[in-house]
């Protein structure tokens, strides 16, 4: 099946300039990061704070131009193409923001904030725009007379339903959700993770799901992609990640979240990430992976297949096998 939505060696670089004799220096928050996602399923982007998963969500929507590489959608590359192609394919990319707060206007009532997207990219009248509005509004939980409400007048988890509602008004075919449900309360993320499941099957859409909570991403995800200091590291199958991670960063991920009914894998990270401005040698892990080696030092790892996981570890076969015996590292 072909992919629709592609990202091939996708980098992203910040100059940032100190004054006028300090040399510059140049953040790399994303660096030749690959994958394909075929349509309907859900990718997982997850890593720390400062991982890039952010800031390959502006790259998918079109926000910001990539440094180098391209993301294709449909087999349409984005990052040459004209204005009128990316005013064309732009509505079928939308995305969900982790503050729902802060990405709806306070000063607009709601029934204004979910017309917004169609008089900007269709030719529906007024009284065409107000029918789609609350009929969306009531698929994601909500009644059509809260449509003149403004924000402000919303609960947490019932303005996160409108900001959905909000994407999905142009209908999309993918939505990329950046850290949808981190701000909710526990019982309030089910019910918004279970309303985009129930209008993924409705709509056959495609969702990019970042997040730091794996726990959230074995709920949702039909694969995850791991994500350290601007690289992808390891890329696999939900159950296939969960039950066998490859990566030692991916084991200490795992080792921060505790699983009900199942022992943690006994691999925590050491130390802090090094900062994004230093210049990186060998494989952005190795100083605080208990596996490290001289290699690691040396050496950056290449994304390549093992046993249906892709794995950025030059010993990646051994630590797996370590970890899957339970024997200690070394």
């Amino acid at each position: 099946m072909s992919a629709l939505l592609e990202v091939d060696a996708l980098s992203k670089h910040y100059p940032l300039r100190r004054g006028v004799l300090a040399p510059a220096l140049t953040l790399r928050a994303l660096d030749q990061v690959s994958f394909r996602l075929e349509a309907g399923r859900t990718l997982a982007v997850v890593g720390e704070s400062g991982s890039g998963k952010s800031t390959l969500a502006r790259q998918l929507c079109f926000l910001e131009t990539p440094t180098e590489g391209d993301v294709r959608l449909d087999g349409t590359p984005l990052a040459s193409a004209d204005r009128a192609t990316l005013k064309r394919l732009r509505p079928q990319v939308q995305m969900v923001f982790q503050n729902p707060y802060a990405s709806l206007n306070p000063r607009k009532r709601i029934s204004a904030l979910l017309e917004e997207p169609l008089a900007i990219n269709t030719t529906l009248g007024a009284s065409g725009r107000r029918s789609r509005a609350l009929a969306m509004l009531e698929r994601v939980g909500l009644s059509a007379e809260q449509a003149q409400r403004y924000p402000h007048m919303f609960s947490g988890g019932q303005r996160q339903r409108i900001a959905i509602a909000r994407a999905l008004m142009s209908s999309p075919r993918v939505v990329i959700a950046d850290e949808p449900v981190s701000a909710l309360d526990v019982s309030v993320q089910a019910q918004v993770l279970n309303l985009l499941m129930d209008l993924q099957a409705e709509r056959e859409l495609t969702y990019v799901f970042i997040s730091h909570n794996l726990a959230v991403v074995e709920h949702i995800a039909d694969e995850v992609l791991v994500m350290y200091l601007g690289h992808v590291v390891e890329q696999a199958e939900r159950a296939t990640l969960f039950a066998r991670p490859r990566h030692p960063y991916t084991q200490a991920l795992l080792a921060a979240t505790p699983r009900l009914g199942q022992p943690a894998p006994a691999n925590p990270a050491r130390g802090e990430a090094p900062s994004l401005l230093a210049a990186q040698q060998g494989c952005a892990y190795a100083g605080r992976c208990p596996h490290a080696e001289a290699r690691c030092r040396e050496e950056v790892p290449r994304l390549r297949e093992l046993e249906g996981t892709r794995v950025a570890c030059h010993f990646a076969e051994r630590i797996s096998a370590t970890a899957s015996s339970g024997t200690p590292a070394r």
